[in-house]
């Protein structure tokens, strides 16, 4: 599947993801590719994009979250990369 990150200022992840963790307004939310269709809104913390190389990681906070087509986006009020990731990690 495909997984976008972007805040006001850049896109902080653009690329494909065997699953992503993303905090949601209600607690956690785990996502593989073929999910159903859906929209929720963000919470505060860590959000984790895996991909077949490794993981990347990102402090997120309010937004929301939207599945569908097999591409998860997700569009953050603020965000950050954690451990010096930059934009398009």
């Amino acid at each position: 599947m495909k997984a976008v990150l972007v805040s006001p200022e850049e896109t902080l992840y653009e690329g494909d993801a065997t699953s992503v963790l993303v905090p949601a307004y209600d607690g956690l939310l785990g996502i593989l590719p073929r999910h159903a269709p859906m929209l929720a809104l963000l919470g505060r913390g860590v959000l984790t994009v895996r991909t077949e190389a490794g993981e990347h990681g990102f402090q997120v906070a309010g937004g929301f979250v939207q599945v569908r087509s097999n591409v998860v986006r997700i569009v953050a009020e603020e965000a950050r990369a954690l451990d010096g990731q930059g934009p398009g990690a």
